[in-house]
This record gives C-alpha cells, sequence and structure tokens, in this order.
C-alpha cells in the first residue's frame, strides 16, 4: 500500500484534493471514483510534491491571458461545435490555434481530462483564476441541455462585448493618466532641481523677496530636504489604503463611498447594474435557473453594494417574490431598469428586456466616461498652466525689481 496525492472535481463541480491511500494508483482512481470524484491528477506521494511543483509553475509562468484571448478562443469553440467537430478534437484544434502559450497549455490539460470522462465544465472548474464561475456553469448548462454551440455562441458575445468595454475605458483614460504623470514629474523636477538654485541667487542679492516667492522657496526647500519621507508617506498611504479596503468593512465603506462621488459614481452605477443584466441575460438565455443566475452574477459584479442587493434579490425569489419588487426596494436601481425587468417577468421576456438595459447602460457608460475625460483635460491644462505661472511669477517679479531697482 502507498499514499497517493491527489485532485479532482466533485459531482458538484468543486476541485477537490487530498492525500488517500491505495495499492496503486489505478486502485486510488476507482476509489476517488466510488466517492464521486473525477480525478484529474493522481501521484504518488513523494513524486507528487515535485509533479505539482512542475505543473503550478507550467500554469503560472507565462504570458498573461487577456480577456480578447478567452474571447477568441471562446469565438472559436462554437464555431467548431457548430459544425458538429466532436469535442476531443475541438478542444486539440484550441490548444494548436490559441497564440497564448499559458491558455495552449491550459487547453492541453482540459483535453486531457475531457478524453479520460471529465465533462468540460468540470475540466475548466479547476482554473477559476482564468474561467470565471459565470463561463463554467454557462458551458455546464449547455452540456446538459445538448445546446453547448448556442450557449458558446452566447458566451463569445458576452466576452467580446466585455473586452471591447474594458479596452474602451483604458483607451479613454490613458490619456489623463499619462497627462497627470507627466504634470508630477515636471513640478516635482522644478520644486527639487530648478528653484533650489535660483534661491541662491536670490538669497545672495540679499533683497526682500514678495509673498509668493517665499512661498515657492519654502515649498521647494521641504520638498527637497524630505523628498524621501514624502514618496515613502504616499506609498505608505496607498498600502494601507489597499489593505483596509480588502477588509468587509473597508469593502463596504469604499463601495459606498465610490457611489456618491460626482460624475464617477454615476459612472460606476450604471457599470455595475449593465454588468449584471449582461451576465443574467446571458445565464437565463442559456437555460441556467433564475435562482442559480442570481447567485453566479452575485459573484461577479464587484461592488459591494450592489452584490449585496443581487443576494437579497435572490433571496426574495427563492420566497416566491418578483425579481423587479426586490430590487426596486433597493432604492440602488434606477425605476427604468425595474420596470423593464417587471415587464419582462410578466410577458416572460426577462432575457430581452435585460439585454436591451445592458446594450443601453454599456452605451452610456462609454458616453459619459468620454465626457468625464473631456473635462478632465483641460482641466488638468488649467492646473499644469496654473501652477507653472505661479512658479514663473514668482522668479521672474524679484527679478523685475530688482532691475528696476538698478535702473
Amino acid at each position: 500500500m502507498a499514499f497517493y496525492r491527489y485532485i479532482g472535481v466533485s459531482i458538484e463541480g468543486k476541485t477537490v484534493n487530498g492525500v488517500m491511500e491505495a495499492d496503486s494508483q489505478k486502485g486510488a482512481k476507482i476509489k476517488l471514483k466510488q466517492k464521486g470524484i473525477y480525478a484529474t491528477s493522481v501521484v504518488e506521494k513523494g513524486a507528487a510534491d515535485t509533479q505539482e511543483k512542475k505543473d503550478t509553475l507550467s500554469i503560472t509562468i507565462g504570458k498573461k491571458i487577456k480577456g480578447s484571448d478567452i474571447a477568441t478562443m471562446t469565438r472559436q469553440f462554437s464555431t467548431l461545435v457548430n459544425a458538429s467537430v466532436p469535442i476531443v478534437d475541438t478542444l486539440e484544434a484550441l490548444s494548436e490555434q490559441v497564440e497564448n502559450e499559458r491558455l495552449k497549455l491550459i487547453l492541453k490539460e482540459i483535453t486531457q481530462k475531457v478524453n479520460e470522462g471529465v465533462s468540460i465544465a468540470n475540466g475548466l472548474a479547476p482554473y477559476s483564476n482564468i474561467f470565471s464561475p459565470l463561463y463554467v456553469n454557462m458551458v455546464r448548462a449547455g452540456e446538459a441541455s445538448g445546446k453547448l454551440g448556442l450557449v458558446l455562441e452566447r458566451l463569445a458575445e458576452y466576452t467580446e462585448k466585455q473586452s471591447i468595454l474594458k479596452n474602451k475605458i483604458m483607451s479613454t483614460m490613458a490619456y489623463p493618466i499619462l497627462m497627470v504623470i507627466v504634470s508630477i514629474v515636471i513640478v516635482g523636477i522644478l520644486f527639487v532641481v530648478v528653484i533650489p538654485k535660483i534661491s541662491i541667487i536670490f538669497e545672495d542679492m540679499g533683497t526682500a523677496l514678495p509673498i509668493y516667492t517665499q512661498i515657492l522657496i519654502a515649498i521647494s526647500t521641504f520638498t527637497k530636504n524630505y523628498i524621501l519621507y514624502i514618496i515613502g508617506t504616499v506609498f505608505v498611504s496607498i498600502f494601507l489604503f489597499r489593505r483596509y479596503i480588502k477588509t468587509p468593512v473597508g469593502k463596504q465603506k469604499w463601495d459606498q463611498t465610490q457611489l456618491k462621488i460626482p460624475m464617477l459614481g454615476r459612472i460606476i452605477r450604471l457599470s455595475a447594474i449593465g454588468q449584471f443584466t449582461r451576465t443574467l441575460s446571458t445565464l437565463y438565455g442559456a437555460g441556467v435557473p433564475l435562482l442559480e443566475a442570481l447567485e453566479i452574477v452575485s459573484n461577479t459584479v464587484d461592488n459591494v453594494v450592489i452584490k449585496d442587493v443581487i443576494k437579497g434579490a435572490k433571496m426574495a425569489v427563492s420566497e416566491g417574490k418578483g425579481l423587479a419588487v426586490t430590487l426596486a426596494a433597493s432604492k440602488q436601481f434606477p425605476p427604468i431598469v425595474t420596470h423593464m425587468i417587471s415587464v419582462g417577468e410578466k410577458t416572460g421576456e426577462l432575457e430581452t428586456m435585460l439585454k436591451h438595459i445592458s446594450d443601453s447602460y454599456e452605451i452610456e457608460v462609454e458616453t459619459r466616461i468620454q465626457t468625464l475625460t473631456s473635462l478632465l483635460e483641460p482641466a488638468m491644462i488649467i492646473m499644469m498652466g496654473g501652477t507653472v505661472a505661479f512658479i514663473v511669477l514668482s522668479i521672474l517679479m524679484p527679478i523685475m525689481q530688482m532691475t528696476s531697482m538698478a535702473s
């Protein structure tokens, strides 16, 4: 008898692992199957430790898998399935087509598991950092209903829309962020390098300086003498803040605060509601029961305030109440959203209504972000120009005074 380290997927779709005693590797797999566990890896203890390190390195080291990589792979997946290509052949073709080496390796491992009799969803489940609960549960629903091709089409559309929206937001915010960084660097160089040299000249002249010039020199002196402390304080503050918002209380307060920020709070709310309606529409349309879909959606929404409302809605629906009524009572969803959901529930067109809401809100989010950035750009230019003007005025005025006195 020997001890074997195993990794597998339970009947519920959860990843399980541990160590068990058996007379052989085959015997260990049989024991696991009797317990309702589909083994994906069974290695004799000792050799398992080395193998586990290799497997971990092979999965974690490599190019980061982007949302666009998953979207492209899913679109190819749906095309091959709809063309009636056998699943194992489909997965092998996908593993050869994808360009991302890390994703290629994961697909090869999933192919091996599926070839051993594991379902596609259970094969995807262990890679939760790559394939979200939404992704895995939609694939599981597609396999159970026999409509995997249709479900993958919906999933491809969803992942493509999410990837496009994320890229648009990032590209829109790139310029303002770059301007902020450049402005900080320029002002920092002026205060730390340029102004101290000019202040020495003023001191040698021994003349009385205007109050704004004195303020400028004082700020420059403080910045130069304590630059390391300032940088250290900034980094420590950021570190402590990030630690705080990872705690349940901190996360709750921070998410509440975000929703109250002028202009930006509206964008965050619209984005969360758009994600909620898009995800729920995709799941519900794929045949996932509403209660299960609400549970999955609550785990995909990042804002705790909206997440709690969705969890409450799930409880209410399980008690026989309507989804729209519960969302409306929370006061976190706009009336138009709850009204359209109510109409969808009454007419049996909930999926369609949710899709209409998500489409309109995604467009509104893009529009509001563009409006916000168009306002930020001139505001930052004015701030930068005002700072430079103050510095130039503080330096030139004493020089002009001394020139007039000399003449």
